[in-house]
This record gives structure tokens, C-alpha cells and sequence, in this order.
């Protein structure tokens, strides 16, 4: 089985082939970029260098994971545009995979309780909290839109070590370390593990096939959890909820 990944749901840009080993996926190829540049700009050009660099013949790929969100709105478009292209284009399935349950899969096999957050803005980070039985990713609270604080009660009752990861972390790190999680064992996850990978949402990709976890690319749909600025600004005008 071969997987095409990608994740444009933050800043990073990332693209990986990834095939289901004999007793684990492998990551044959990754590209991840995490720079100013659009993912309209870096996702399809580092998709043509990971094809060209492993000779891949795209036909020869049985589903395209994509990480579905939550995340940057426009991150979020241009990546489900983009997996939604290639699945009518070449007839393959899409497979859905949450951003932060792909975010958390960078630690599989962890004993800690994994707690992924990204910058939601607006005082508020997308999370969710999990760990591992073995190597497969357990969702102990699934993925939403709350504030630190709210998150740090939610966190209160685990009793295990908590590592923290993501875009969230730079953002709130003094707070949670001063304040919020104070008197509780934290920790953070390494620079290299802490952002979003696409070898990582096609690690899981790999799982939900063999488990039929597939949809078309029409029945895609990403998961915003949040309206975007526009539509709330749009309501505020219209004086609605």
C-alpha cells in the first residue's frame, strides 16, 4: 500500500510518500517546508520534487491522506483543493485526518499524555489530548477550540506527565509553565517533532485504510471547528449571533 500525505494546515507545508511495511509503515520521501511562503506557492512544487526524487509513478498511489483540520482556514482550502484534485483526477479515496490527532502522532509510542495545541487566535488554541496504547493513538478529548485556561482544567485530572507540542506552544509556553500547569509534570516535544509532518498524517493514513476510513474526493469536507474572521465580521455587521 502507498500513501500520498500532505498537511497544510499551519504554517508548515508538507508532502511525504509513505508505504506499509512488513511490521510498520516507512516513509519513503518527506518534503516539509516551514517558511513565509502560501502553501498555493510550496505544495505542488514540493509534491513534483518528492515524485521526481523517488521516481514515483502518481498512478501508482491507493489513497491521498490529507490533514483535514482544524487549522488555518486558508491552509485548510488549498489543502483540500489540492487532495480533492488529485482524488478525481487519478480516481483514487481520500482519507481524513485530523490535524491534531496527525499532530499527536509525531510522539506515537510515548507513555506521556499528549497534548497538541496550535494558535487559534482570538485567545483560543485548537487541541484535543491523547496518548498511546502501544503505537496506536488513543483520543482521550477529541479535537475542539478552547481557551488555555479551559484547557488547563481539562488537564487537571491527568496525573501522568503532559508534553505539549505545536504552534500553540511558543504562544503560551511562560503561561502554562508559570500558571496554569503549575505543580504538574510538563514537558515539550523536541524541535523537530513539535510541527506538523505529513509522514506522520500518512503513518496514520495507513491505519484508517486498512480500516476503511475512506471517502471520496467529492465527500470531502475540512473540519474548520471555528467561522472564519470574514463570516464573523460579516455577522457582527449583520448584528446576528
Amino acid at each position: 500500500m502507498r500513501i500520498l500525505a500532505m498537511d497544510s494546515s499551519g504554517l508548515v507545508a508538507s508532502v511525504a510518500v509513505v508505504e506499509d511495511g512488513p511490521a510498520e509503515s516507512v516513509t519513503v520521501a518527506e518534503f516539509t517546508v516551514n517558511y513565509k511562503k502560501t502553501h498555493s506557492q510550496t505544495l505542488l512544487p514540493m509534491l513534483d520534487e518528492v515524485s521526481g526524487m523517488i521516481e514515483l509513478d502518481i498512478d501508482t498511489i491507493d489513497a491521498i491522506a490529507v490533514a483535514a483540520g482544524p487549522g488555518s482556514f486558508t491552509g485548510l482550502r488549498i489543502g483540500s483543493a489540492t487532495a480533492k484534485g488529485l482524488g478525481l483526477a487519478l480516481k483514487k479515496p481520500l482519507i481524513h485526518v485530523p490535524t491534531l490527532h496527525g499532530l499527536a502522532y509525531n510522539l506515537c509510542g510515548t507513555g506521556k499524555v499528549v497534548c497538541p495545541i496550535m494558535d487559534a487566535r482570538r485567545g483560543q488554541v485548537y487541541t484535543g489530548i491523547f496518548e498511546f496504547d502501544g503505537n496506536e493513538l488513543v483520543v482521550l478529548e477529541d479535537q475542539t477550540a478552547v481557551s488555555i485556561e479551559e484547557l488547563g482544567a481539562k488537564l487537571a485530572v491527568y496525573d501522568r506527565e503532559i508534553v505539549f507540542l505545536g504552534d500553540g506552544v511558543p504562544v503560551f509556553r511562560k503561561s502554562l509553565e508559570e500558571d496554569i500547569m503549575a505543580g504538574k509534570k510538563i514537558s515539550f516535544a523536541p524541535a523537530h517533532l513539535n510541527r506538523q509532518r505529513a509522514a506522520a498524517v500518512g503513518a496514520l493514513g495507513i491505519r484508517y485504510y486498512k480500516e476503511g476510513r475512506l471517502e471520496t474526493a467529492g465527500e470531502h469536507q475540512p473540519d474548520y471547528l471555528r467561522v472564519s474572521q470574514a463570516e464573523r465580521e460579516r455577522k457582527e455587521r449583520m448584528g446576528l449571533d
